[in-house]
């Protein structure tokens, strides 16, 4: 049985491939449960720093839902697709808005419906300049369920999210990335070498501070601002008896490149960002004082 899900891993990002080239990795109900588990596994994974996600071939990163299967799910009743298609699909976008390590979406293709709902839910997303948007549910008369009724009105704002909501209307990776879907347009050949990239310039800082950063915006995105600082502060809170924040000011201090030890293990000794600082001191040339 093909894997309806690629793992691949090079040099501490894990390559999760959407598999269902010949139904334009369409997302059916196997494929998202596989996807969940993967993210899972890698969460807990001390050897994956960052999430690459893509789709198989050259035509989709996801067309969206499997529409078939969907249709059984309605015909079985409202209880049945809203358990069956939208609680599975919401999980989904929130376990990747939320996940603690960065997923990037490298958009090969086609990002419609649910590929176009996971691309604004992930942290961070590249789009090939073959790529192509839409939110089509309206034209089954449905809304997205998702999440796109609510990210993309956050991303996009209420109006042009509404235009595309409403219409149907595809649109091109220069509008997505006008609209903040995607973080940068590339050439299709230069897509996973970007998404590599970015991953490779995220993986070099602290594992534990790209987790801080990612779950404080996550969290307080949606909130006051009132709200949202004490996610940071919060974050900042736990992040402050770390080793690695010691070994940041350390190095900082000492004009070197950190070491990270890449964990939440706390500083044995919690003087020691303090006596760095003060032997870093004693190596500084002092102007002698004037006699009497």
């Amino acid at each position: 049985m093909t894997d309806l899900v690629l793992s691949e891993t090079r040099d501490r990002v894990v390559i999760l491939t959407l598999n269902r080239p010949d139904k334009l990795n369409a997302l059916n109900y196997a494929l998202i449960d596989r996807l969940l588990s993967l993210l899972d596994q890698v969460e807990t994974d001390d050897g994956v720093r960052a999430v690459i996600l893509t789709g198989s071939g050259d035509r989709a990163f996801s067309a969206g839902a499997d529409i078939r299967e969907f249709a059984v799910s309605v015909a079985e009743g409202t209880d049945a697709a809203l358990r069956d298609f939208v609680t599975r699909g919401q999980h989904l976008t929130a376990r990747l808005e939320a996940f603690r390590k960065p997923v990037i979406a490298a958009v090969n293709g086609l990002a419609f419906g649910g590929g176009c709902e996971i691309t604004e839910a992930v942290p961070l997303a590249i789009a090939s300049d073959r790529a192509l948007f839409a939110k089509p549910e309206i034209k089954l008369a449905m809304p997205p369920t998702f999440g796109g009724t609510q990210r993309l009105p956050r991303l996009a704002g209420r109006k042009r999210a509404l235009e595309l909501l409403l219409t149907g209307d595809a649109f091109s990776p220069a509008r997505a990335l006008e609209l903040g879907l995607v973080n940068h347009v590339v050439s299709h050949g230069q897509l996973m070498p970007a998404a590599f990239d970015l991953a490779r310039r995220i993986v070099s800082h602290s594992q534990p501070a790209v987790a801080s950063i990612l779950t404080a915006v996550a969290r307080g995105l949606n909130q006051s601002i009132a709200e949202g600082l004490l996610v940071e502060a919060e974050q900042f809170a736990r992040m402050a008896p770390t080793a690695d924040l010691g070994e940041g000011l350390a190095a900082w201090l000492g004009r070197r490149r950190p070491a990270w030890d890449g964990s939440w293990t706390h500083i044995t000794r919690p003087d020691e960002t303090r006596r760095s600082g003060r032997e870093q001191d004693s190596l500084t040339p002092q102007k002698s004082k004037p006699n009497g």
